[in-house]
């Protein structure tokens, strides 16, 4: 039996007043510098919200899932690549390095609107921490999904029952499913039309110059300073002129 992804554009998840985002953050170009900065950034997002006073559960290593109002609207405009210019730690000749690392921010999609069938699904349960496989005991709390006709394989292992792990885990399938069909869908459409908010991975959004103090944005030609305190969460300025952005 073939999946009904029946969704949506991404706008009918907009403009809701409590929303949930997925957030995605993964290492790209420079190697265990590029898995650092995917660290920083994915630290940054969890500082702001805490500083917003919204929920934030982290789902696994390199995933968050952000509960708050309009969580969704705010958190959309991070999609993309993140570049960072700085010296690394490990450096001993004060070369700057340039590394990468991309962000996915996703809805939380209906069950209604994207209907996975269960007999494409492999299921795995796993102790959390651990390498994974089969489920042998009752420790076996964290949830590994692989949506067979995609490829697509989610984990949740931060949530200490089964059964909210499982949950999660499925609301993410939902969400990568949905995002999956929203570029096949954007492929088709002529004139390709800009990828902000869309969860689009590929468009290189801001780079981070930590020799220059600037972050600047791409997307709205502006560079900000002091960039230890927007790494730090303080991102109120950037999110703003993003959100009015059209």
């Amino acid at each position: 039996m073939n999946n009904n992804y029946s969704t949506n554009n991404w706008q009918q998840y907009a403009n809701n007043a409590t929303q949930k985002a997925f957030i995605e953050v993964r290492s790209a170009a420079g190697g265990d510098e590029a898995k650092i900065w995917a660290s920083d950034l994915l630290r940054m997002y969890m500082r702001f919200a805490v500083k917003k006073g919204w929920k934030n559960t982290p789902i696994d290593d390199g995933t968050l899932l952000i509960s708050g109002p309009q969580a969704f609207d705010i958190f959309k405009h991070e999609s993309g690549v993140h570049r960072v210019q700085r010296i690394p730690t490990t450096e001993k000749r004060g070369r700057i390095h340039t590394s990468t690392a991309t962000v996915a921010v996703l809805p939380q999609i209906r069950e209604s609107e994207v209907q996975i069938n269960p007999n494409d699904l492999e299921i795995q349960f796993y102790r959390s921490g651990g390498h994974g496989g089969q489920n042998v005991n009752k420790v076996s709390t964290a949830v590994r999904l692989i949506h067979k006709p995609s490829g697509i394989v989610v984990t949740a292992s931060e949530e200490r029952f089964q059964e909210a792990n499982r949950q999660i885990a499925m609301d993410l399938l939902r969400a990568k499913l949905w995002e999956k069909q929203e570029e096949e869908k954007e492929r088709t459409v002529a004139g390709y039309r800009s990828a902000i908010g869309r969860g689009m991975r590929a468009e290189k959004i801001r780079t981070y110059n930590y020799p220059q103090n600037r972050v600047t944005d791409h997307r709205i030609n502006k560079s900000f300073g002091n960039l230890d305190s927007i790494v730090d969460g303080n991102l109120d300025k950037l999110v703003s002129l993003l959100s009015t952005r059209n």
